[in-house]
Order: C-alpha cells, then structure tokens, then sequence
C-alpha cells in the first residue's frame, strides 16, 4: 500500500487506538484514548484548558509519539514507519499552529508559499495561487509586509495560509480563531469548510469559540480529564 498515493479507498483517516501520553513521569495527560476519523470528515475538539487538546493534535501531526497504544494515518500504522516514509506523510498534513511560527526575514507572501517552495515546486506554478489565498484571508494588500509588520490577527490569517496552501489531505488547527474578529472567524471557518467540501480533506479543529461551533453544526468531541467523550450539547456522532 502506497501512502503517496491521494487518490486511495481508505476506511479512515485518522485513528488513535488505546491511546495514552505522559510527560516524563508526570500524570497522564491522555488516557486510553480511542479515535477514528473517516476521510473528508469535519470534527471540532473543545475542552478547558490543560485538559490535553494541543497534546492530542500533536499526535495527529507526527509532533509526538504516545506514551501507550497506537496511531494510524492515511491506512497506515506510523509507529513502524521509517524517517522517509513518515516524511511523506507529514507533507500530507497542514497545521495552524496557535504560535503562528512564521518566519520573520520572508515576507506574507513568501511565508504562505513556504510549504511549495521547499516541495521543490517553481514559483511561476503557484504565485497566482498563492496570492488569490492571501485575497480570500484578507490581506491581499499585504503580501509585501514581514511579520513584525502585521496584527496578532493577520499573523494569524498568514499561518492559516500557509497551511492550506498545498491542499493537505488532513488539516489539524489549534485555534484557528483565537486572534480575529468574529467577522474575521466566519470567513475562515468557511474557507476550512470549502476545503473540506471540495476537496475531500478531512478536519480537526480545536476551539474554545462555542458560538462558531453551533454555526458549523459540526461533530463536536470534548476532551475531559485524559478522556475524549461525545459532546452531547451538540449532539456528535463521530466514532
């Protein structure tokens, strides 16, 4: 089974089997957690803070191997998996981080492109593309400011961009939201949405914004003290 290949039938996504975490000798952070998601799935995560969500989609993007239990992505099993191997998946990932991480010396556009630019495509391919995303997030007339030169928010759109540039196959997003206006927030849960729509690609995102939630009308988890649980407040069905 080849994981370069997109186009595969697979029966999920994601899935977290047993899963459990622990720092050094620290409590459990996750406990015995189990997840599936299937292929262009939409799940929002929520929960108070300290309760393990950035743990867990740390997980989910290769950041951190579990303490116990396994974790599966894209058909295949990642704990056997060589460097090379697990390199190729990762490129099958975007993660909006809460840090942004962008670096400072490129400028909007050239921080959005990144993800291209180190894939080896020619900037002549993907210059169009990567404007018209920057237009759709706002800041089509920033493409030229460096990092320092922009809001908490904008920073924000950036790192956003950047990680929906490539058209992952999973998008993992740890409050996405959290330094734009509501206005701002709509517009970008929609732009998730249309990804997920049109292209297929399966989303997790994790927020404390319950409004935006119920608009989305998504499958809602919440992680509860090491658990991950159904939200029954907005009714979630996901296995």
């Amino acid at each position: 089974m080849s994981i370069g290949n997109p186009d595969m039938i697979l029966d999920f996504a994601v899935r977290l089997d047993g899963i459990s975490l622990r720092y050094d000798s620290s409590e459990e952070i996750l406990s015995g957690v189990d997840l599936e998601l299937k292929p262009g799935s939409f799940t929002c995560l929520t929960g108070p803070s300290g309760a393990g969500k950035t743990s867990l989609l740390k997980l989910l993007y290769l950041a951190l191997e579990p303490s116990r239990g396994e974790v599966s992505l894209f058909g295949r099993r990642t704990h056997d998996l060589s460097r090379s191997a697990l390199s190729l998946l990762r490129r099958r990932i975007g993660v909006v981080f809460q840090e942004f991480r962008l670096l400072d010396h490129l400028t909007a556009y050239e921080n959005a492109a990144l993800p291209l630019r180190v894939a080896g495509q020619r900037e002549s391919d993907y210059r169009s593309d990567v404007e018209e995303l920057l237009r759709w997030v706002g800041l089509g007339g920033r493409l030229d400011a460096p990092p320092q030169q922009l809001s908490g928010g904008e920073q924000q759109r950036v790192a956003i961009a950047r990680a929906l540039v490539n058209k992952p196959d999973l998008l993992i997003a740890d409050e996405p939201t959290g330094n734009v206006d509501p206005d701002m927030s709509e517009r970008l849960m929609r732009l998730f949405i249309e990804l997920n729509r049109r292209l297929g690609t399966t989303v997790m995102i994790a927020t404390h914004d319950l409004t935006l939630i119920r608009k989305i009308e998504a499958p809602v988890l919440r992680l509860q003290h090491g658990l991950l649980v159904r939200d029954v407040e907005f009714g979630s069905d996901v296995a």
